[in-house]
């Protein structure tokens, strides 16, 4: 299997090569080059099988230059139960005999960036050593949030790499940013960034197509590479746990294999969801895939009406991760629902970086809606679901996955479609808690307190443990400290790795 970028500027490259180097010099996305198909049979032979068998299974197709050995080593070091404290790496809980929750955030920082960012760093790992890389790579990083705490504890003193987040100063909720500013680890760095999270991709984008800077690190033994979900290796793990939903449901016997099913996804960066298409493409019988976003409603926009307009405010919501106006991964969209043509997509991209705005065609827009469907929640509706969902089932979610939940209530409102459905839960409601206990307990609950003090509250409302990554960071030391102006990052990372 080998890889080509969404631009058509670079040449093909193998897998190992793709995930090296994170992003397409050229500045487009690797995709793969060939589709890969489960066939009935071979989907019904998966009902049973273990996470750790069904990665296998699933990775070995677009890994095909990984032996299977180094495939099973990294999908052993990822997904165990000193890093996951769910067994089955991603539970689905029923609330309904028609709606599922899949939980996504049993990893090490309680988010679904989890399910990538623990084995990515051993795929890069064997990745360095087959493409005979010698220098270190740095693993660039910006984050909404999540991916940025993920990546750092996937990372850590992992030989051979350095790793630098950049956040956005006031973008993250305060639980987000302690667990990035007491990270731990002999390679890491974590900066803050005078802007939003947008400022912060557009930065790390701009660094990696930098020749001239890229030339300089090189000379100092440095190669830049990425974990954001621009990087395949860390999106093709993400699609193991859609085919890991689709058959829990099956071995509960909730669906026959070869029903067909929704996955409403929360998402801003539109890599998650893109998971799910890959699935789809992939032969698992999906009926919608349901886009739900915030306020920051970039992407139920273009899904409606086929133009993608970032030039519009930015608002901070309850739901941080996904504060997003730059989509990064809709350009693999883009490319897969043209059939390959790398000239519309150059032709979007040119203009989103012109004009902050695109249009793409009606055909196309006619075969995104086929399979998409979008809405988007507010952080009214928001809280409101988190309550209703509480009281009715007794299930406490977090901010995203409320809006996951709303959006689906619009959506089966809107068709009246009665197909089962599974909602992405992308993080633990412990790491958005004072949203959560506003929700489910009033106003009153939160008044003088600090997110901190609000876990032990929102443990004790639940009875649920606080998790392990969540635990007592108010008394880790604060260990990062710097700060940069949007337009300074590539001068924070000459500084960080050069002096």
């Amino acid at each position: 299997m080998l890889y080509e970028s969404t631009r058509g500027k670079y040449r093909r490259v193998s897998s190992a090569e793709a995930i090296k180097l994170g992003i397409s010099p050229d500045g487009g996305l690797f995709v793969p080059c060939e589709n890969v198909v489960i066939d009935k049979d071979t989907l019904r032979a998966m009902v049973g099988l273990e996470y750790t068998d069904l990665a296998y299974l699933i990775l070995k197709e677009y890994l095909d230059d990984y032996t299977e050995e180094e495939i099973r080593e990294c999908i052993r070091l990822a997904y165990n139960t000193k890093n996951f404290d769910s067994p089955v790496i991603a539970p689905v809980r029923r609330l309904t005999d028609s709606l599922y929750i899949l939980e996504l955030w049993h990893g090490p920082t309680c988010a679904f960036k989890d399910l990538a960012l623990q084995i990515l760093p051993h795929l890069l790992t064997k990745a360095a050593d087959k493409t005979g890389e010698k220098a270190t790579i740095v693993i660039l990083v910006a984050t909404s949030g999540d991916t940025g705490k993920a990546a750092l504890e996937g990372f850590k003193n992992v030989p051979g790499n350095r790793i630098i987040v950049f956040y956005p100063e006031r973008g993250v909720s305060e639980v987000q940013k302690l667990q990035m500013i007491t990270q731990e680890g002999n390679n890491v760095d974590v900066v803050a960034v005078q802007g939003n999270f947008d400022d912060a991709q557009s930065g790390v984008k701009n660094i990696f197509a930098d020749e001239s800077f890229n030339e300089e690190l090189q000379k100092s033994n440095f190669r830049l590479s990425s974990a954001n979900s621009i990087n395949w290796g860390r999106l093709v793990p993400q699609i193991v746990y859609y085919f890991s939903a689709y058959l829990d449901l099956a071995a509960k016997n909730a669906i026959a294999p070869g029903d067909k099913i929704n996955f409403v996804v929360p998402t801003g960066n539109f890599g998650n969801i893109l998971a799910a298409y890959y699935a789809m493409d992939m032969g698992l019988p999906v009926n919608k895939l349901i886009c739900a976003a915030n306020t920051n409603n970039v992407l139920t926009d273009f899904i409606r009406t086929g133009t993608y307009n970032r030039s519009r405010s930015f608002v901070k919501t309850i739901s941080p991760s996904m504060d997003i106006l730059i989509s990064s991964n809709l350009e693999r969209l883009l490319y897969h629902i043209t059939g390959r043509d790398h000239a519309r997509v150059c032709q979007w991209m040119a203009d989103l970086n012109r004009t902050g705005c695109y249009q793409v065609d009606e055909q196309t827009n006619n075969k995104i809606q086929e399979i998409f469907w979008s809405d988007y929640a507010d952080d009214k509706e928001t809280i409101e679901m988190i309550g209703l969902i509480y009281q009715r089932y007794g299930y406490i979610m977090d901010t995203h996955t409320a809006v996951g939940m709303k959006v689906y209530e619009k959506y089966a409102a809107a068709t009246g479609d009665i197909t089962k459905t599974v909602i992405a839960s992308t993080a633990s409601p412990f790491k958005f808690n004072e949203s959560v206990v506003r929700a489910i307990l009033g106003d009153a609950a939160v008044r003088g307190r600090d997110e901190l003090s609000l876990l032990q509250v929102l443990s004790s409302t639940s009875g649920l443990d606080i998790p392990a990554g969540l635990r007592d960071l108010d008394r880790k030391p604060s260990l990062h400290k710097k700060i940069a102006a949007k337009e300074k990052m590539a001068e924070v990372v000459k500084k960080i790795l050069l002096g």
